[in-house]
């Protein structure tokens, strides 16, 4: 059984689903998927608290178990998406690029717009081929404010 909890952040309420062994969705907002027992639990008491020191600006990397449900092109790009550096960008052409369909660029965007783990995989990370901040479904604003915070952080 899938298990849910809420949790208010610096950056407003997020809700944390695991599957009883990974975190396997985070949601901004109140919006959680049917069929989810809404309970804390220790990987999402975890999970939060890894995200609390993210959003503090203590905590550059994640230790968690991920889970993300999608095809294998999409674990593909959200694995390479993972290895983006805390505090850098690159583009969406670049991680086509790293996955070795260097033409996949669109392809790419749509994958980082069906990211079930943003944050702990980080698609706010991901820019235009000019560095404009582009194509982030959770709104440009939160985009901003996130590469702007491991900006600040980047060198501490």
């Amino acid at each position: 059984m899938n298990h849910a909890y809420y949790y208010e952040t610096p950056i407003g309420k997020i809700g944390l689903v695991e599957n009883g062994a990974a975190i396997i969705r985070l949601c901004f907002g109140t919006i959680i998927p049917q069929n989810i027992k809404l309970m804390e639990t220790s990987i999402l008491e975890e999970a939060n608290l890894q995200l609390q020191e993210y959003l503090c600006g203590n905590r550059k990397s994640f230790d968690l178990l991920l889970s993300p449900q999608g095809t294998e092109f999409q674990k593909k790009v959200w694995k390479t998406l993972q290895e983006i550096p805390y505090g850098k960008t690159c583009s969406y052409k670049d991680i086509a690029k790293q996955i070795g369909n260097p033409k996949a660029y669109r392809a790419v965007g749509m994958v980082n717009n069906k990211n079930p783990l943003p944050i702990f995989i980080p698609c706010h990370r991901v820019v235009g081929v000019d560095g404009s901040l582009i194509g982030y479904i959770n709104g440009i604003e939160l985009k901003k404010e996130l590469l702007e915070l491991e900006k600040k952080y980047a060198a501490c």
